[in-house]
């Protein structure tokens, strides 16, 4: 992102990093608000339970997105002895990346809709682009089973329980490692995620409905 500013580019620079903001609160609020539906005030209390972006925004994750695009937010915390139900984790789980969908939906269905009735201008027009496609990279990243991501704690529903259990191991002890020299050998170059931009491109155009 930061080619953005050395090529003057300042407000594709602040849209893009609006968007990537507004996209991790949304994720982190869906995993809040279901973990509560779920049974478990851990996050609400913490004060993530809400919208606004500043109760997400992890600074260091922060500044990784400005420096090398990618980045996180806080992880919501959650204490599993409070859930319902032995498939809480699961609901809680694939809620951030549900939200990531919804967003994209809305943003790239207005997006065509607006193109389609008038004139829209550059900014709006970009800035609902940009807002849709960061939401579905989102959603489709965090569904990768590897490391902290979401993913990983979906995967053992769908799996025997003996698999589940040596998957849970596996990942326990080397899937930070695997996540982040995929993240590395992406940032250096290599297309590690080519797949995944593909894969984004081919569902938003399954979710247009304008």
């Amino acid at each position: 992102m930061l080619s953005l500013l050395s090529q003057g580019q300042y407000e594709l620079f602040v849209l893009l990093l609006v968007s990537i903001v507004l996209s991790l609160a949304i994720h982190e609020f869906g995993h809040a608000y279901v973990a509560k539906v779920q049974g478990d005030r851990t996050a609400e209390v913490a004060g993530r339970l809400t919208l606004n972006p500043l109760a997400h925004v992890d600074v260091f994750g922060l500044l990784m997105v400005i420096v090398v695009g990618f980045g996180y937010a806080k992880p919501v915390p959650t204490d599993p002895r409070n859930f319902k139900s032995r498939y809480s984790t699961l609901w809680v789980a694939a809620a951030g990346p549900l939200m990531n969908l919804v967003l994209a939906f809305i943003s790239v269905n207005v997006l065509f809709f607006l193109l389609a009735n008038g004139d829209l201008e550059a900014g709006p027009r970009t800035f609902l682009a940009l807002l849709a496609q960061i939401n579905i990279l989102l959603m489709l990243f965090n569904l990768v089973p590897v490391g902290p991501l979401d993913g990983h704690y979906i995967l053992p529903y769908f799996l025997p329980r003996k698999a589940a259990y040596q998957y849970q191991v596996l990942n326990l002890k080397y899937g930070t490692l695997l996540l982040l020299g995929l993240i590395v050998l992406s940032i250096g170059g290599i297309p590690i995620f080519k797949y995944l931009l593909g894969l984004a491109e081919w569902v938003l155009g399954l979710i247009v409905f304008v």
